[in-house]
C-alpha cells in the first residue's frame, strides 16, 4: 500500500504528467525538455530524478548528453494497468492549451534536430561534415561584399553569420541588454565589420538608402504596425537594394504572446506579399522556408526588390532581377 501511495502521489504533479505524456512520443534531454515544457532546467532535472527513481523514466548517455525516455518495461510489467490508465487521461487531453502548447514545443525541437542534421541515435543518418550552417555559410561564397542592415538583431547570432561575406553589417534592436550580448559575441568571435545600433522598427537609425539588403528574421510579428516596419525598412535601401523577410505563417499559437510578446500570430502568404508590394518593391517573391509534419509554425520567406539600380550591385545581380 505504501508503494501505491507514493506512486500516485508521484503523479499527481502536473508537471510530471507531461513529462511523461512528452516522454511517451520520443527520447529527448533536459535542454529540450526545457523548452518544451516552458520550466526551468532545475526543475525538469529534479521531476525526471523522481521519475527514474521510480523506474517510470530511464536515462541514456550518448555522445556527452543524458536522454530520457520511457523506461521499456513499465509498459509490460505490473504497471501495465496504470500505463493504460495514463494513456487514456493524454488522450482524453489531447485539446487541452496546455498540452496542444507542449506539443507545438515539441514540434519545434524535431524541426531543430531535423535542420541541425542530428542523428539522434541512427547511425544512418550519420553523414561527417553534414550541416545547414556549412551550407549557408557556402552561398555565402557567391554573393558579392554588400552593406546589410539586420532589424531586430537580437543576441547577434544571425547578424554574424551575415558578416561572414557582407562589407558591413549593421546589428539593430531595441534592447540594450540584447545588444550588449551580441558585442560580446562578436568580440570572441573577433568580428569586426559589425555596427551595433539601438533602434525600433518604426525608426530605425540609419540614413536613407545606406544599404543593399535589409533583413527583417523573425522580427515582423513583434511589430504593432508591419507595413511602418517594412516602409521603414524599404527608407534605408539603395535602389536596387533587397528586403528579406523570414517569419511565421498564420497560426493559432496564442501562447507566443505571453511568452514571447509577439504581437501578430504569423502572416498569410497574400497577406505578407501585399504588404512588401504597398511599400513599393517590385519583384515580390513568397515561399515556405522550413515546415515539418505536425508543426504548426511554418516559415515563409519573402522579398522584393527597391526600384532602380545602384552601382554596389554587380551586373550579374542587375540582370538577374531584370529577367526574374
Amino acid at each position: 500500500m505504501k508503494a501505491a501511495s507514493d506512486l500516485f502521489r508521484l503523479l499527481a504533479d502536473g508537471t510530471r504528467l507531461r513529462l511523461l505524456r512528452v516522454l511517451a512520443q520520443d527520447r529527448f534531454n533536459v535542454s529540450e525538455l526545457t523548452g518544451i515544457l516552458g520550466v526551468a532546467q532545475s526543475g525538469v532535472s529534479r521531476h525526471l530524478g523522481l521519475l527514474k527513481d521510480a523506474g517510470l523514466v530511464s536515462e541514456q548517455r550518448e555522445a556527452g548528453y543524458a536522454y530520457y525516455r520511457l523506461a521499456d518495461e513499465t509498459r509490460t510489467d505490473g504497471q501495465a494497468p496504470l500505463w493504460a490508465l495514463l494513456d487514456a487521461h493524454f488522450t482524453a487531453s489531447a485539446d487541452d492549451s496546455s498540452v496542444l502548447e507542449d506539443e507545438a514545443r515539441l514540434q519545434e525541437v524535431r524541426r531543430h534536430r531535423k535542420e541541425n542534421f542530428e542523428t539522434h541515435g541512427d547511425v544512418r543518418q550519420l553523414v561527417p561534415g553534414r550541416s545547414w550552417a556549412a551550407w549557408a555559410r557556402a552561398l555565402g561564397h557567391l554573393l558579392p561584399p554588400l552593406d546589410v542592415a539586420d532589424i531586430g538583431c537580437g543576441e547577434g547570432y544571425l547578424t554574424l553569420e551575415l558578416a561572414r561575406w557582407a562589407r558591413i553589417v549593421y546589428g539593430i534592436d531595441r534592447s540594450d541588454q540584447v545588444l550588449e550580448q551580441a558585442k560580446a559575441l562578436a568580440n570572441r568571435r573577433n568580428a569586426v565589420n559589425v555596427e551595433w545600433r539601438k533602434g525600433d522598427l518604426a525608426r530605425l537609425p540609419l540614413h536613407d538608402a545606406s544599404v543593399d539588403v535589409v533583413l527583417l528574421s523573425q522580427a515582423l510579428h513583434h511589430a504593432p504596425d508591419p507595413e511602418a516596419a517594412m516602409t521603414e525598412a524599404v527608407r534605408i535601401l539603395r535602389p536596387g537594394g533587397r528586403l528579406l523577410v523570414l517569419d511565421l505563417r498564420e497560426h493559432d499559437q496564442q501562447w507566443v504572446r505571453s511568452r514571447f510578446g509577439d504581437q501578430h500570430l504569423g502572416f498569410s502568404d497574400a497577406a505578407l506579399e501585399h504588404c512588401l508590394r504597398d511599400t513599393g518593391l517590385n519583384n515580390v517573391r513568397v515561399q515556405v522556408g522550413a515546415r515539418h509534419t505536425g508543426d504548426p509554425f511554418v516559415v515563409l520567406i519573402a522579398s522584393g526588390v527597391k526600384p532602380g539600380t545602384d552601382a554596389s550591385y554587380p551586373e550579374s545581380f542587375k540582370r538577374s532581377v531584370e529577367h526574374r
